[in-house]
Parts: C-alpha cells; sequence; structure tokens
C-alpha cells in the first residue's frame, strides 16, 4: 500500500483510539494474576493468547516482581528493513503525535533498536521499566508484552494493564506485530505501539498489524529491485566476457535441435529443477543432468556481483551436441534497444517462467576478442552492439549455452526446501495413519519424519492415550510412556527406550510445550540448560554423540493433548530453524488427528469388547449330560455379535445354542446380549426349539421396528438387525437331541468311531424376517459322540468358499478319542492359523448317557389309591439309592404331585425319578394345563400342595410335551460324609 494510503487508513481509525477504556479493571482479571500464581484455575477470566504467555513465563522461571532486562550497545538492524520501515514510522509518529502514543522498532531477537513518539511523561515511564534502545523486550526475560509475546506468538497481539506478567509493565498498554520477509518468511523485526494504560484501546493492534504490513510490502519492492540488478550484473559480465548478451532471468522455453525436434517438456523441467538446487547450493560449480529425452545436459553456476554491491548468482545450461536451447532467455539487444528487465520476484524465488522470446543469434566458431568501442561502452554501463563472443575457457567449450536461471542463493535455497517440505508433507499425508492403531500411527510418523527432517525422532504418550481414554492435562512431571523412536544410525544408549517411562522436568523444552501448548526449538542444545536439566549426565553424553538441536512439539487434536513429539538434529551439520518449526508443527497436527483417531476407535473397541466379554458366559459349564469345550476370537475389523451358550434344562436335559448378529461393534454387541439374555429366559419356559426360535425370531422383527411401542413408530433401533442362531436340546436318558436352526450354519456329529456327519438340517430363514415356521430334527447319539457348533467365520472368508471350508473342517474333525478341548484346538490351528477376518464362536460338546441305574419309572392308573404305593416305590428307591436323607421330603413331594395329576388332570400318569447332580421327581400326565403357585387362606381346605413342593425344594417347574405336561422338582443331593 502507498504510504498515503497507510497515512489515510490511520487517520481513519484515530477517532477510535481516542475512545479507550481500561477494561482490565472489571471481572475476574483483577485478581486473575494472583490466582495464576497460586495455581488456580484462570481460563474463564483471561484471553487464550495472555494466559499461553503466562504459563510460558512462569514455564522459564521469570517472577513478575523482578524483572532484569539485558542491555546491549550498538545494535542496529539490516539497510534494507530500517529502508523500509523508515516511511511507515514517519507516518505512524505524525498520526500518533497528539495521541501519547510511543513508537518501538525491535529487531528480530526483541531487543529495542529505536523508540519514537510519546510525551515526556510517557517516555520517563518507559525509561524506569528500560524499554529503551539497547534492552531486551523478549518474553523470556521481559515476560508477557507487546514485542516479546509477538514474537513468542508469531502473530500480533494486544497486551494491557493487569495483562502484563511483570508488575512494572501493568501501567501500560501495547500492541504488537513481527515484520517478515516477504520472500522468506522470517521475521526480521518488529513494530511495538505503547502507551499507559488508560489510554491504551485495542484499535491499536489494527494500526500495528497494517504497519507492520505496509513495511513488509516496501520490503517486497526492495526486493524485486535487488533481482533487476543481479540481472543486469550479469548481461554486462556476458558483454565483458565478449559474447552476445545473456538473457535476462528465466526458466527454459520452447528450443529446438538441429533437426527441428522441439526439447520436450519434461526435460525443461528437470533443467529447471536441477538449476534451482545449484543455485541453492553455495559449495557447487557445475552438475551434470541426464535428460529423460536421453541427452546429457551440464549446468554451470556463477557468480555474480550487480552495480551497488548485490551477491547473486546465475546457471548457465548446456547441452554438448545437442539443440539450440533458444527459449532460454530474452531476446539480444542493440545500441538502440533499452534492456529487457524480467518480471517481479514470486516469494517462492528466482522460478517463475519468462514469456517465448526470439532466438539469440548463434555465434561461429572461434569467435574474435571483443573490440575497443565495445570494451569502453561495457565499462561506461551502456548495453554494447553485439560482437561475436570467444570461447570461454573453461570444460565446457563448444557447447551452446544459455541462461537457465538468475537469482539470489538465499531465495533459490528457500525454494528448493519449500518443493521439498511439499513433498514431505504429501508423503506424511499417505503413509502417517494407515491404520486405526495408536502405537502403529506413532511409528509412522517418525518413520517419515527421519532421515528427511531429523535424525532421531521420539513420541511419547500417556498411558491413558494407549487404552483408549482421554488423557489427563498434561505438563510438567506428566508420566508419559515411549512409544515409538526412529534414528537414521544406531539409536545412542542414553536415550530412553521404546516401552520406558518418561518424566519430563519443568524446565525441559517437552514440558515447557506441554504446559503452554506452543512448539518450542532450541536450535543449540549445548546452551540449553532447562533440557540439561532432565538429566545432566546422561544428557551429557547425548551432546557428546552429536545431538545439537531439538524441537519439541505437543500433539494436538481437537483442543486435547495428547503427547509430545521430539526432533533432534545430530548427523546433518545445520540447526532446526523458524522454517523447520512451522513444518514440523505441520507434521505433527496431522499425525495427532490420526492418533486422536485411533484413540478413539481403541476407546470404542474396548468398550465393544468389554460389553461383549461381560454378556458371554463366564466359566465353564459343567452340566453331567455333556462335556464341553469352546472357544471365542474376536475379529480383526473389531467386535462382532457371535455367541453361544450352554443352559440346563429340567429332566437332567441341556440347551446348547450358538448364534451370529450381523455387524461390529458396540450396536451388534449390545444385540447379541438382549438375544442371549432372550433364549435364557425362553429356556426357563422349556419351549420346544421350533417354539423357542419363533419367539426369538418376532423378538428380532420388534428389534428391527423400534420395539412396536409406538402405534406408528418406523424408525428403527439402531440399524438393521440380523442374526442367525441353532438351537439344540439333549436328553441324556433319551439320548435323544432335537434341533432347529435359523439362517445358520450346519452343525456337525462327530460319532465315537470318527465318522463325521453334517446333520441334514432345514435351514431356516435369518432371525428378523418373519412369517415363515423352523423345522426341527431329532437324532438319537451315541453316548460319547461330539457335537460341533460354530459360526460362519470358522469356515467361510472372502478368500474361502463355505464348501471348502466345511470339507477341511470334516478333515480335520474325523478322529477318534479326542477330547472337546482338543477338538478346538485341532480346529483353530487348522481353519484359522492367523486372526480371523470375522469373530468366530466354537462349541463343541461329548455327550454323555444317564444309565437305567440313574433313572426310575412308574406307571400309575388314575386312581387315588396308588398315592401311597408311589409314596412306597420312592422310599424303596431312595434306599437302593442311599439316599436315606432324603426319603421324607421326596415322600411327600411326590405324593402331592401325583394326587394333583390323578385330581386335575387326565390320561396316564407316571412317576420319574432321576439321580443326576440333582434328585429330580417328575410325574407326567395327559393335560395341558399348568398348576399354579398360589397363597391358601386359612378357610380353604386345599391349595396348599404345591406351596409346600415350592418351600421344600430348590426349584420346581411345569414343561409341555406332545402329549400333556411334567410337573418336576428338584433336590440337592446330600454331600458325601
Amino acid at each position: 500500500m502507498p504510504i498515503g494510503g497507510v497515512r489515510a487508513g490511520l487517520l481513519r481509525v484515530r477517532e477510535v483510539i481516542s475512545l479507550s477504556v481500561a477494561w482490565d479493571d472489571i471481572g475476574g482479571l483483577v485478581d486473575a494474576h494472583e490466582r495464576f500464581l497460586a495455581g488456580a484455575s484462570v481460563d474463564a477470566d483471561v484471553r487464550g493468547p495472555v494466559l499461553e504467555s503466562w504459563k510460558r513465563c512462569r514455564s522459564v522461571g521469570l517472577q513478575p516482581q523482578h524483572l532484569l532486562l539485558p542491555y546491549e550497545a550498538g545494535l542496529t538492524l539490516d539497510d534494507r528493513v530500517l529502508r523500509a520501515a523508515e516511511p511507515v514510522l514517519a507516518d505512524l509518529r505524525t498520526t500518533l503525535a497528539e495521541m501519547g502514543t510511543a513508537i518501538a522498532l525491535c529487531d528480530a531477537r526483541g531487543r529495542l533498536i529505536q523508540r519514537l513518539g510519546g510525551d515526556r511523561h510517557l517516555r520517563d515511564r518507559l525509561d524506569e521499566v528500560h524499554f529503551a534502545p539497547g534492552f531486551d523486550a523478549s518474553e523470556p526475560v521481559a515476560g508477557t508484552n507487546g514485542v516479546g509475546t509477538a514474537l513468542a506468538q508469531r502473530g500480533p497481539v494486544y497486551v494491557v494493564g493487569r495483562e502484563h506478567f511483570a508488575d512494572c509493565l501493568q501501567p501500560f498498554a501495547c500492541a504488537g506485530a513481527p515484520v517478515r520477509n516477504p520472500l522468506s518468511g522470517r521475521i526480521e523485526a518488529v513494530l511495538d505501539l505503547t502507551c499507559l494504560r488508560d489510554d491504551g484501546d485495542p484499535a491499536m493492534l489494527r494500526l500495528v498489524r497494517t504497519a507492520a504490513r505496509d513495511i513488509e510490502g516496501l520490503l517486497l519492492d526492495q526486493a524485486t529491485d535487488r533481482e533487476k540488478a543481479l540481472l543486469a550484473a550479469y548481461r554486462r559480465a556476458g558483454l565483458e566476457a565478449g559474447g552476445a548478451p545473456r538473457s535476462g532471468r528465466s526458466v527454459p522455453g520452447h528450443g529446438a535441435d538441429h533437426d527441428g525436434v522441439a526439447l520436450g517438456r519434461i526435460d525443461l523441467a528437470v533443467l529447471r529443477e536441477r538449476a534451482e538446487e545449484l543455485i541453492a547450493s553455495p559449495l557447487r560449480t557445475l552438475d551434470e543432468v541426464a535428460l529423460p529425452s536421453g541427452r546429457v545436459a551440464t549446468l554451470l553456476r556463477r557468480r555474480i556481483t550487480g552495480a551497488a554491491g548485490e551477491a547473486g548468482a546465475a546457471v548457465e545450461a548446456r547441452i554438448l551436441g545437442g539443440p539450440r536451447l533458444t527459449g532460454f532467455g530474452l531476446p539480444t539487444t542493440s545500441p538502440d534497444t533499452p534492456p529487457v528487465t524480467p518480471p517481479a520476484t514470486p516469494p517462492t524465488g528466482a522460478t517463475q517462467p519468462a514469456p517465448p522470446t526470439t532466438p539469440p543469434v548463434t555465434p561461429p566458431t572461434g569467435a574474435t576478442p571483443p573490440t575497443p568501442q565495445a570494451t569502453a561502452a561495457a565499462a561506461a554501463g551502456a548495453p554494447p552492439a553485439p560482437q561475436p563472443p570467444e570461447t570461454v575457457g573453461d570444460l565446457l567449450d563448444g557447447a551452446e549455452q544459455r541462461l537457465l536461471l538468475v537469482g539470489e542463493p538465499g531465495v533459490g535455497r528457500l525454494a528448493v526446501l519449500a518443493r521439498r517440505r511439499l513433498e514431505l508433507l504429501h508423503e506424511a499425508g499417505l503413509r502417517i495413519g494407515t491404520t486405526l492403531d495408536v502405537t502403529r500411527t506413532a511409528e509412522e510418523l517418525a518413520e517419515v519424519t527421519v532421515d528427511r527432517f531429523a535424525d532421531f525422532v521420539a513420541v511419547d504418550l500417556p498411558d491413558a492415550v494407549l487404552r483408549g481414554e482421554d488423557p489427563e492435562t498434561l505438563g510438567g512431571l506428566s508420566a508419559l510412556r515411549r512409544v515409538a523412536i526412529r534414528s537414521v544410525r544406531t539409536r545412542p544408549a542414553n536415550l530412553y527406550d521404546v516401552g520406558d517411562t518418561v518424566e519430563y522436568v519443568p524446565s525441559t523444552p517437552q514440558a515447557r510445550c506441554l504446559e503452554t501448548h506452543q512448539s518450542v526449538m532450541e536450535s543449540v542444545l549445548a546452551e540449553a540448560g532447562g533440557w540439561l536439566a532432565q538429566d545432566p549426565a546422561r544428557l551429557e553424553r547425548v551432546l557428546a554423540a552429536g545431538a545439537h538441536s531439538l524441537i519439541a512439539v505437543p500433539l494436538r487434536a481437537r483442543g486435547t493433548t495428547l503427547g509430545v513429539v521430539s526432533f533432534y538434529r545430530s548427523v546433518r551439520p545445520a540447526s532446526f530453524e523458524e522454517d523447520d518449526l512451522s513444518l514440523a508443527q505441520e507434521l505433527v497436527l496431522r499425525a495427532a488427528v490420526c492418533i486422536d483417531n485411533a484413540r478413539r476407535y481403541t476407546r470404542e473397541h474396548n468398550t465393544a469388547l468389554t460389553l461383549q466379554r461381560s454378556l458371554l458366559p463366564k466359566g465353564r459349564p459343567e452340566p453331567s449330560a455333556v462335556e464341553v469345550a469352546y472357544r471365542y476370537l474376536p475379529a480383526h475389523a473389531g467386535v462382532g455379535g457371535d455367541w453361544f451358550d450352554v443352559i440346563a434344562l429340567s429332566g437332567a436335559r441341556v440347551a446348547l445354542v450358538v448364534g451370529d448378529v450381523v455387524g461390529h461393534g458396540l450396536h451388534a454387541a449390545a444385540t447379541m446380549g438382549r438375544l442371549r439374555t432372550a433364549v435364557h429366559n425362553f429356556c426357563s419356559l422349556d419351549l420346544p426349539p421350533d417354539d423357542l426360535l419363533a419367539h426369538l425370531d418376532d423378538l428380532v422383527g420388534r428389534l428391527d421396528h423400534g420395539e412396536g411401542w409406538a402405534v406408528e413408530s418406523t424408525q428403527a433401533d439402531s440399524g438393521i438387525v440380523g442374526a442367525t442362531c441353532l438351537y439344540a436340546v439333549y436328553d441324556p436318558v433319551s439320548r435323544r437331541c432335537s434341533l432347529t436352526r435359523a439362517g445358520h450354519p450346519l452343525p456337525a456329529v462327530v460319532a465315537p468311531d470318527g465318522t463325521v456327519e453334517f446333520v441334514d438340517l432345514p435351514a431356516g430363514q435369518p432371525l428378523g424376517l418373519g412369517g415363515m415356521p423352523f423345522e426341527t430334527v431329532e437324532l438319537e447319539l451315541d453316548e460319547g459322540s461330539q457335537l460341533v457348533l460354530y459360526t460362519d467365520g470358522l469356515v467361510e472368508d472372502r478368500l474361502r468358499d463355505i464348501d471348502a471350508g466345511l470339507d477341511r473342517l470334516r478333515t480335520v474333525l474325523a478322529a477318534v478319542g479326542r477330547t472337546p478341548e482338543d477338538t478346538c484346538e485341532a480346529v483353530l490351528d487348522s481353519l484359522l492359523p492367523n486372526r480371523p477376518s470375522d469373530d468366530v464362536a466354537l462349541l463343541v460338546a461329548r455327550t454323555h448317557a444317564l444309565g437305567p441305574d440313574r433313572v426310575a419309572q412308574w406307571d400309575l392308573p388314575s386312581d387315588p389309591a396308588v398315592v401311597s404305593r408311589a409314596r412306597t416305590a420312592v422310599t424303596g428307591q431312595l434306599a437302593a439309592w442311599d439316599l436315606d436323607d432324603l426319603a421324607f421330603t421326596t415322600e411327600l413331594v411326590a405324593s402331592e404331585l401325583v394326587t394333583n395329576a390323578i385330581r386335575h388332570a387326565t390320561g396316564p400318569v407316571q412317576l420319574r425319578l432321576l439321580r443326576d447332580r440333582a434328585l429330580i421327581c417328575e410325574v407326567s400326565d395327559g393335560s395341558s394345563t399348568s398348576p399354579r403357585l398360589r397363597r391358601a387362606r386359612t378357610e380353604d381346605e386345599g391349595g396348599r400342595g404345591l406351596f409346600l413342593v415350592a418351600r421344600l425344594t430348590e426349584r420346581w417347574g411345569t414343561r409341555h410335551t406332545p402329549y400333556g405336561k411334567v410337573i418336576w422338582a428338584e433336590q440337592p443331593l446330600p454331600r458325601p460324609r
């Protein structure tokens, strides 16, 4: 912006400044400073940038009541910065002359160079606090202020009154902004406006920011003039050597070889890239480039100096026997043609292509020296007429040569570094976060950055992040875990290893960046006393091993600090710079988001796994009817909805269940738990297998449609619910097994002789579809047979067809004499050598039989007189089983149940005693009416029978059969004497 425009902009906000208010006298800020120093939370009362500055001041041990500002005489700024700042400062001084505001210009380290303006009273007050030329106002020594805090935050700041960390600065208000080099981005100076607190106003921030931008604009104009001067020096150097005027600042355009074949665009791009690298390298002069077209080009780097002393470099491209690079520069000039100047230099360096031009004149071989007239013209600074050039006496004689690139080595270096950093950021985006594993993501960050950015990288995270939990507030002495390290060479033995616990003391860069949430750079580690304080003896050895520079960056994502990353340099001699700091922050920011995503996934996965484990059976069930073994393997992709169960039924029977809920995650685990609970409830009713699946099918349908509690509700429970299930009931007395399935894989039966058969069981439709009945198959199993139930993840995946999986399962099961445990191990070793892509449930049950010596059964006529016979039979059988202690209770229970059957039911009556893990008494009849327990009134003559049965036995119940019902009661067996 022109200086006049700056002045107009300043005058427009002049009235705003005069309306300032001491707003720091209101609210919690009045005593926030004291509360902060006492360790209390002040987040709600102090602005974020100020609070972060306070934390930085506290971390370096600054005392608010005592400041010791170092002084250095003879400080100055680069002439370019002073020339650019002079008109802007003059305009500011004129505008603020009546406002009692002082203007300060400081260098890039926060040391005061110039102080302008301000009334006498303000100048005296500033002298008292040493805010004068020569003194250091950087944040680590002066605390929160407009100069030092603007440097620390690398952006404009406004600080007023009690927001200053130091007590002596609280009478002032100040606004500061850094001044950057528009080409390199490096901070060259800091501009500050300071007044008394009562005269301060936040509008000062806009003033200082505008003025800083105007200085940067003038710096850019100077850089453009400098580039023009370098180009003129190059052209003069060519004329003085006796050649045709060399072209201006340019990159290759189109060139034709001797046969008229154009030099390819890819060749030109390669030449430009290598020229940028050469101009950025002060120690290299020549470079040979193999072009994609098969030609070989040689690049020559020449040092040039402008008329005003500007130092720069130019790169020429020469192709031996190749094309004339006629598009590399500007047209040749004559005495009547004014020199052509290049376009303005872009911020990334001298790499902008020039417009296509006409070919320069090709000199003949064996050129003659320049004429005296040409020499005189060159000395006078005027462009002479073109003369035939003589061959340059170097290694590149006889080659076609044209200017490829001209510019300052520093600018070229920045262009090369910028491109390499973009490439590194691109690669980081591709390689970091390929998994949802916290540790692996940290390792990927270290792998990407080592060798291309740092020589050693360490990533430290709290254990809570590794578990997927929200970490506590991190700071000094927070316990971290080293989860990833990477080094270009053998890691120094003195540093922490992976898995070690690290507690950084408050003065270390790592602790400071965790406390302030800001990155910390120590360009010279040997001078970083805070870093050495962690462990002086150990870290001195680290310095001796070559480590010399450090950047510590906090891992922050979504407002949460997840850990810290430390970048060290030891092999490469260059220390970290400001641009390296911004690159490290960008790399860590990308990694932090990936680590936070992995942490959240870990938390959800652990929650789902905990839920699922709480819903699966705990311990090994021990029914007498079967001997069981089981395995559950969660999927690689996460927790699924597979489940299994072994449920004891009445009459010594057992139910075997395996199910599979569609999907993974919390919803699948929760649905699995609901279905498993429902199966238990239906089993307590002793429903037949097909009826049980019908009720389960109805439940899944209701879950899928939001339980159906609202008449017009169409919202699903939490997505589509789908499940398969296999339900089997085994009776050890009859050795009969009833099975039914709902869309589940076929069960396998392994006979005692090793024969394997898959039960020909109707498939049925998956649960939740409704409308179709389920069919039951009943088969008789030899004692010692194994019933194998499983989910589809065992026999089917993306790389294996289910038929192939079943064939392989059949082969594995065909063995004699295996225990259920051995069968589980053999099946998993053969079919699942690696972690499955889907979760797997496997249940193996070996059947037992309840022999005739443990069963007593009597058929009774429907005659009340048989009740006494039943009591006698029960007493005799218990004596034979040596269970006389249970005779009285069992006799009473059998008498009551037989009496009820004769009195209230029809059909044949049967009494049965089973000696299993408990003594079971059963009475069956031909009626389907179930008795119910009730409390008899005082005047009632009956109704107390079932009440007595319930009180005298451990449990009782009713189950229905195709021919009637069975009423049963169980008593625990007495302990062996």
